[in-house]
Parts: structure tokens; sequence; C-alpha cells
């Protein structure tokens, strides 16, 4: 993973301490490539992160998937520069998988409502067919379209896990089943 520069020309130009990133070309994707994320993200190193994600773009890699498995920690800024990323590579054509992400962290995009945007894996090769496939293997029950227990709201779960009610901001949990419970 020492060959950055010479995926992304200046890449290691510039350095933070707080998060390093490493690049893995992704032969198995047309313009796939696999980004390492070691440390945290938030508002003080989130413009270094974007900066080095533009530079990935730039360079041709719009099929991007970030493995977080030593991601520690992500705030709300570090979950927008997601975001931007998704905003970037989408009208090239390009998607964004989040991969092996520590529960932690997965719960700040739970509870920020984010984690419904993302394509989140939890190994490579389900990462690879997603591209391959060009969208997301969803069982029959899920989406499911449900009412808030506490406040009626309509919402809509793509997965089973836990994420906050965007009305009434209760903590919801949904299992396998389609079963939707408080906390």
């Amino acid at each position: 993973m020492s060959n950055n520069n010479n995926l992304v020309p200046g890449f290691n130009d510039e350095k933070d301490d707080s998060l390093k990133i490493n690049l893995e070309k992704l032969n198995e994707v047309d313009n796939g490539l696999v980004v390492y994320l070691n440390g945290y993200i938030d508002t003080y190193n989130s413009s270094f992160f974007q900066k080095k994600i533009s530079k990935v773009v730039d360079a041709g890699f719009v099929n991007i998937i970030f493995n977080c498995a030593s991601l520690n920690y992500v705030s709300s800024t570090g979950i927008g520069s997601f975001t931007a990323f998704l905003k970037m590579i989408k009208p090239k054509g390009g998607d964004i998988v989040l991969l092996e992400i520590q529960p932690k962290v997965y719960e700040v995009f739970q509870l920020l409502g984010f984690s419904q945007f993302f394509n989140i894996k939890d190994s490579m090769g389900d990462a690879i067919q997603f591209f391959h496939q060009g969208a997301p293997v969803t069982d029959s029950l899920f989406p499911k379209i449900f009412s808030c227990p506490v406040c009626s709201k309509k919402l809509k779960a793509l997965r089973a896990g836990r994420f906050r009610c965007s009305e009434c901001k209760s903590i919801l949990a949904i299992d396998q089943q389609g079963q939707v419970f408080l906390g």
C-alpha cells in the first residue's frame, strides 16, 4: 500500500497524523479503488480528508470502497465529507461503498439518519459484487415502510438495525423479521 503516489500523483504530499489514508487499486472493478482509513475524521481534519479524496476522483477513480475497519470515530462533519464524495462521483457514474464499519461509527451514521444513503457492506466480496450489480441486494422485507410507534410518522427502513425517527427523534430498532421496537 506504499504506492499511493503511483496511483494518485501527489497523494502523499500532505499528511495528517490523526487520519492515515492508504490506497489500493481494485482491479475487479472499473475505475475502482480501495481507500483504507486509519484514525478518525472530525471538524479539524475533514478538509484534509476531502482534499485527499478529491485527488482520488480527479485521478479517475469513481468507484470507491472506503475500508473503515481502522476508523474509530467519525463526527457529523466527517459524515458530511462522505456525502460530498457521493455527490461528486454519482454524476460521473461512480458510487461509494463503506466497508467493515465499526459498530460505534455505524451508530453515528444511523443516529444522524445517513445509514440509508450509503452502501454499507461487511466483506470485500459483497462490496465488489455491489459494483458488478450496480444496485444493492435486498431481501423481500426491506425496504419496509412503517409508522413510528411514538409519533406515528411514516418511516422507511432499508435494512435491519437501529436508527432515529426523523420526527420525534425516538431511537428505534427493526429486526430481520421487520419487527419495530423502541431503543
